[in-house]
């Protein structure tokens, strides 16, 4: 079968679509048909090398931590009437093929009318955005700062936030990801490329998707609670904690969007019940076949892709 290996660090060119041994599945597991392989700008971090020491990647490898397809085989101890399902999955890498293992207690199933692509946008950025929203336990008057609004992630916050009945301001930067987050609900929008780009804004609430220097633009806005989980910047946000016990600010990381699969399970079902209903939607900007993994990381880092980029197997 043909799936896609990160040949070494380095740039997206380190992305070489290969022929390796079909997946067979083992005690608690199955093999997916991948349909589609959801991509994380995270993974473009990882292909250049960033984050070894907590991530601990060796190339080669198969990046990829969530598919969505048919359940094609399973394994000891599975039921067998997962065959023939379609379903998503989170799983520990190697989501970049034609097929991928996947442990049984990961999948979930896809409910009628939904489609795969869809199913497969909201596998990872819903979850993390329900349990923020969750954490957050916003009011309907409360003041809500999202950075890297137009994002996957973003997208799905400010639709989220805005259903609570809260302000939104939207941060992105450009013409394009302003005018997405404006038609998603939001009731500012502000281009954080711009200088001093958060002077003047007041908020409660900050879901910082980028980290380094803008969100700590973003943490002098708030006055609750802060939540910093992107790294696309480069690094998480840095927050003095005795500025923010000053401030009376409550910080939360990246813990908050980190599950084990009980609770990943659960928040994909919410997730997919949510869109199955029509109350959430995620945004596709781009998809790729396969092949073109290398340029659909290329777009990613560009930074020019609205909301989820997908691969198409």
């Amino acid at each position: 079968m043909r799936a896609v290996r990160v040949s070494g660090f380095g740039g997206p060119e380190m992305l070489r679509v290969e022929e390796v041994p079909a997946p067979v599945a083992g005690p608690g597991q199955v093999v997916v048909g991948v349909a589609v392989a959801d991509t994380l700008f995270l993974e473009t971090q990882l292909r250049s090398g960033w984050g070894t020491e907590y991530f601990g990647l060796t190339p080669p490898y198969v990046p990829g931590t969530g598919v969505a397809g048919r359940v094609l085989s399973t394994g000891e101890g599975v039921d067998s009437g997962w065959a023939g399902k379609e379903v998503v999955a989170g799983i520990d890498g190697g989501g970049y093929a034609e097929q991928a293992v996947a442990p049984a207690e990961a999948l979930v199933e896809i409910p009628a009318g939904l489609d795969v692509q869809t199913a497969a946008g909201l596998l990872q950025t819903g979850p993390a955005a329900l349990s923020l929203l969750d954490a957050a336990k916003l009011q309907p008057s409360d003041r809500v700062l999202v950075t890297a609004a137009a994002g996957g992630l973003g997208s799905l916050l400010v639709q989220l936030a805005k259903a609570v009945g809260a302000h939104v301001t939207a941060a992105a930067r450009g013409t394009e990801k302003l005018k997405l987050a404006a038609e998603l609900g939001s009731d500012t929008v502000v281009d954080y490329s711009t200088e001093n780009w958060a002077d003047g804004i007041e908020t409660d609430v900050v879901f910082d998707g980028v980290g380094g220097e803008i969100g700590q633009a973003a943490f002098g806005t708030v006055t609750r609670r802060f939540f910093g989980y992107g790294v696309p910047s480069g690094g998480f946000t840095e927050v003095d904690p005795a500025e923010a016990e000053r401030r009376g600010i409550e910080v939360t990381g990246i813990e908050q969007v980190q599950f084990n699969r009980e609770e990943m399970r659960a928040l994909v079902e919410r997730t997919l019940a949510e869109a199955a209903a029509g109350r959430v939607k995620p945004v596709i900007g781009r998809t790729f076949p396969l092949a073109r993994a290398a340029e659909a990381h290329a777009t990613m880092e560009n930074r020019t892709v609205l909301g989820k980029t997908l691969l198409l197997v």
